[in-house]
């Protein structure tokens, strides 16, 4: 499709609102393991303090309210979205008024709090991608969305380990709370279009995903596609300053996530925004799934030698670009399945199946690699991005995901 100037602006804004998300979410799974690892923390803990995203796999519990609000002076979505980014933004400059920085218990406390404004914005967010975008537009959407997330995963992980490899704990989080600011500017001039509530009568209830034709094996897929992937994510910074693994400084990992990872992360995202609808759903999520298991695979053969740095930096690039693709794809499929009343509702129900997933295989990552050691842990992540495509395959033969919108 030819993207229009409405399209441009349309992406625009849904791209610093993704951004706005990637921040916070860069810097607890990307910055926080590597400190936690310095600090001398076991795999197991570092693998637990994924339970911190705990706000994300619940969110669903509070989102049928982001749907049955009313617009008010705001918005429906804008009136969410921009007092929980404003509240985000200050909490990370109070995490940084201790001049030592916080301890690891209010910065824990901090980032779970951060995660349940995070995840909140998120929720409305969804709601307003659904509504802002037609049919044609969802597979650009999704793209970007994966790729503004992951550049504010970038900025928020792996730049902000230089900043604190060279400035301490004070200036990286009052620079990640002006991020979040700046980020915040194209939606507090935003005007969303009028919207009503939708009737009482088809309020957007969660027992909707219970009786809907074949949603328990779309929910199945949801929970176990990106769930090998987080498997193994789960322990790569770890193993990225592990001396028993590839033994990086601190500089070396926020070039080898913010530079490799990227660039090639973006690309993915766009080029599997940009091929899901012609490839169809299914192809889509066998074809993007299968890239993301070798992609996981490969982590596993540089792991099992001794690790070179230029071996370590194709291997990340080919990773990230796969599961840019991967994610882009299901993406799309869940914003396709939405009802376009209910959005907010019935896509954060999906992308809470997802979280679930995924946190619960990241949690789990450090026993693996502590039992495992690393080649053999993200060989077994590999088996299980590997037994998604599969399921795809069982699943879904001659099927599409559930279709609502035109």
């Amino acid at each position: 499709m030819t993207l229009t100037k409405g399209t441009l602006t349309k992406l625009g804004l849904l791209s610093s609102l993704y951004l706005s998300q990637g921040l916070p979410f860069g810097f607890f799974t990307q910055a926080l393991p590597v400190l936690l690892q310095r600090m001398g923390l076991s795999l197991p803990a570092i693998g637990l303090s994924h339970l911190l995203a705990l706000p994300w796999m619940l969110k669903f519990l509070w989102s049928p309210l982001m749907d049955r609000r009313a617009p008010g002076r705001l918005g429906r979505r804008r009136g969410v979205i921009l007092p929980v980014q404003l509240l985000s933004a200050l909490l990370l400059l109070a995490l940084a008024v201790p001049a030592g920085g916080p301890t690891i218990p209010w910065l824990c406390a901090g980032v779970l709090c951060i995660n349940l404004l995070a995840a909140t914005q998120d929720v409305a967010t969804d709601g307003l991608a659904v509504d802002l975008l037609s049919a044609d537009e969802l597979g650009w959407g999704n793209g970007v969305q994966v790729a503004a997330y992951r550049v504010g995963m970038i900025l928020g992980g792996s730049l902000l380990l230089l900043v604190f490899d060279a400035a301490g704990f004070r200036i990286t989080l009052t620079s990640l709370g002006v991020m979040l600011l700046v980020a915040t500017l194209p939606i507090g001039v935003f005007r969303e279009p009028p919207a009503a509530p939708p009737p009482p009568r088809e309020s957007p209830s969660l027992s909707y995903w219970f009786k809907r034709p074949g949603a328990f094996s779309w929910l199945g897929l949801l929970f176990v596609y990106k769930a090998g992937e987080h498997f193994a994510s789960g322990m790569l910074k770890p193993f990225f300053v592990d001396p028993r693994g590839a033994g990086l400084g601190m500089r070396e990992v926020g070039w080898m996530i913010g530079g490799v990872g990227f660039a090639a992360g973006l690309v993915g995202a766009m080029l599997g925004g940009g091929l899901v609808r012609r490839l169809g759903y299914r192809r889509a999520l066998l074809g993007f799934g299968t890239l993301q298991a070798i992609g996981v695979l490969l982590y596993a053969l540089v792991a099992s030698r001794p690790v070179s740095i230029s071996a370590l930096s194709v291997v990340c690039g080919i990773e990230h670009l796969t599961s840019g693709m991967a994610t882009a794809s299901l993406f799309t499929a869940m914003m396709e399945s939405c009802r376009p009343e209910h959005a907010a509702a019935d896509y954060t129900v999906q992308a809470s199946v997802v979280v679930a997933a995924t946190g619960v295989a990241a949690a789990a990552s450090g026993f693996s690699a502590g039992a495992l050691g690393y080649a053999g842990h993200f060989a077994l992540a590999a088996g299980l991005a590997a037994l998604a495509v599969v399921f795809v395959r069982v699943m879904f033969r001659g099927m599409e995901p559930v279709r609502v919108r035109g």
